[in-house]
Parts: structure tokens; sequence; C-alpha cells
């Protein structure tokens, strides 16, 4: 019977996830591949983020973003 489970070495023995399926004093055969941790994607930018929101608005909002946000020209204030 051949059984795949994953385990976690403590630094003195292999500990079974689950339960395994065998008797006491049976003896088995291990073979230990080590599992690459979940791979986290790499962290984007701001720049990137907001990139890829594909945001749509005027070319002159940052010129204007006060005007956009508080509906009032800066030079009236001046």
């Amino acid at each position: 019977m051949i059984q795949t489970l994953d385990a976690l070495f403590d630094g003195v023995t292999l500990v079974p996830e689950v339960p395994l399926n065998i008797k006491s004093g049976t003896r088995v055969r291990i073979i230990v591949e080590s599992l690459l941790p979940d791979a986290k994607p790499p962290k984007k930018s701001f720049l990137q983020t907001a990139k890829s929101l594909n945001l749509q608005g005027k070319p002159d909002w940052s010129e204007n973003i006060d005007q956009y946000l508080y509906g009032e020209d800066i030079s009236e204030n001046a």
C-alpha cells in the first residue's frame, strides 16, 4: 500500500499532518522531498498598482486636483 502525506520535521522526528492508516510496528520506507513554501507574488509598487487599475480621468487631473476635489480654482483663493 502506498500513501502520500505531508509531515513536519520538528528537528528530531517527522510528524505526519494526518493519521497514518497502518498498524503499529509496520516497517515502512520513507522518501523525503522538501516542499517549497507557498511562493508569494512579488510586491507591486504604488505605480504598478495604479496602472493595473486602468483608471480613467482627464489628462490634466494632477494640474487641477483642487478643482476636481473641492470644485474650486486655486487662483480664486490666491
